[in-house]
C-alpha cells in the first residue's frame, strides 16, 4: 500500500475552503492521490478527506500540523492528520459466537485489513484456542450482575495499555457502561444483527420470521450510552423467501453481519468515517 498522509477536515461550509486547502498542498509540492467532498445543505457544513503521498511533502506530520493550523482557524475547522504507515491499533471483544472474530482475524492474517489487533477481550473462554492461535493475547473478564464495574475497569485498563485505537465489539454480549461509551466516544464500533432501527433487542431473526419479512440485515455502528442508536457506519442486507427457515436466516445473517462488520472497521481504520452530531458520512 502506497505511503500517503490523510487529511481530514469537518467545518462551517463556505466559499474557498477547497481552493485553500489545495493551495496549500500545492505549496509545498504536496500529490493528492485521493480527493473526497460532501457539502451538507441542510445543516451548512461541509466534509473534506484527502490522501496524499507522503514522499511529497518536505516534512512530517508535526510540521504538517503547525503549519496547517493557521488555515484551521481561518475556518474553524475540526481536521485530523493520520499516517497510513502507523497501522490503527485494534481490541477485538467476543463472547462465545465466534464468526465475527474468526473474520476479523482471517483478514487480518491475510493482510486485508491494514491495522494491528493487539488483543481480544472476552467474558466466556470459548474462543481463545482460535484467538491464540493467531499469537494474540486472549483476556478472559468475566462479567456478572455482581462484579460489572470492577470487570469493566479492568477493560478500560487493557484498552489503556494497549493504547487502542478503537475497539471493536465482535458480538460482545454485554452492554458497555456509560462511563466507557463517553470515554472512548467514537472509537468503539458495534455489530447489531438486525437492520436497525427494526427488529432491534433479542431474538431478531424470531421477530423478522415471524413478520415475514423478504429483507434481512446487520448494521455496524459507533457505540453511544444510547443502546444501539449511535451514528450508522454500514449496513448490508441480504434477500430472503418464504422457504427459509428461521435457522437459515441465522446462517444468511452471520454472513451479512461479518461483511458490514468488516467494511465498517475498514472504513474507521484508513480514516474514511466522519461522525457529525448523530450521523456520518462515510467516504468511499
Amino acid at each position: 500500500m502506497e505511503h500517503t498522509y490523510r487529511l481530514v477536515i469537518s467545518c462551517p461550509d463556505r466559499v474557498g475552503i477547497v481552493a485553500k486547502v489545495s493551495n496549500f498542498l500545492s505549496t509545498y509540492n504536496g500529490w493528492i492521490t485521493e480527493a473526497s467532498h460532501h457539502s451538507d445543505t441542510q445543516t451548512g457544513w461541509f466534509f473534506m478527506r484527502h490522501e496524499i503521498k507522503a514522499d511529497s511533502i518536505p516534512f512530517g506530520l508535526e510540521q504538517f500540523r503547525i503549519a496547517f493550523e493557521p488555515i484551521a482557524r481561518e475556518f474553524d475547522m475540526n481536521w485530523h492528520i493520520a499516517d497510513s504507515a502507523q497501522p490503527k491499533k485494534v481490541i477485538l471483544m467476543c463472547s462465545k459466537e465466534s464468526h465475527c472474530v474468526a473474520d476479523l482475524l482471517h483478514r487480518w492474517h491475510s493482510k486485508e485489513i491494514n491495522a494491528e489487533i493487539v488483543a481480544v477481550i472476552s467474558n466466556h473462554e470459548d474462543l481463545r484456542r482460535m484467538v491464540e492461535w493467531h499469537e494474540i493475547p486472549y483476556h478472559y473478564i468475566p462479567v456478572d450482575k455482581n462484579n460489572r464495574d470492577e470487570a469493566f475497569g479492568e477493560v478500560d485498563g487493557l484498552i489503556e495499555g494497549y493504547e487502542a485505537d478503537v475497539v471493536v465489539l465482535a458480538r460482545y454480549m454485554q452492554i458497555l457502561p456509560a462511563s466507557l461509551c463517553e470515554k472512548y466516544s467514537g472509537k468503539v464500533i458495534n455489530i447489531h444483527h438486525s437492520f436497525l432501527p427494526s427488529f432491534a433487542g433479542a431474538r431478531p431473526y424470531h421477530q423478522a420470521y415471524s413478520r415475514g419479512v423478504k429483507l434481512i440485515g446487520a448494521t455496524c455502528h459507533y457505540v453511544t450510552q444510547d443502546l444501539d442508536e449511535g451514528p450508522i457506519i454500514e449496513q448490508d442486507v441480504i434477500r430472503i423467501s418464504h422457504s427459509d427457515s428461521i435457522e437459515d436466516m441465522v446462517r444468511l445473517g452471520k454472513d451479512v453481519e461479518k461483511n458490514a462488520l468488516s467494511r465498517g472497521l475498514r472504513a474507521h481504520i484508513e480514516d474514511r468515517v466522519i461522525t457529525y452530531e448523530n450521523k456520518t458520512v462515510v467516504f468511499d
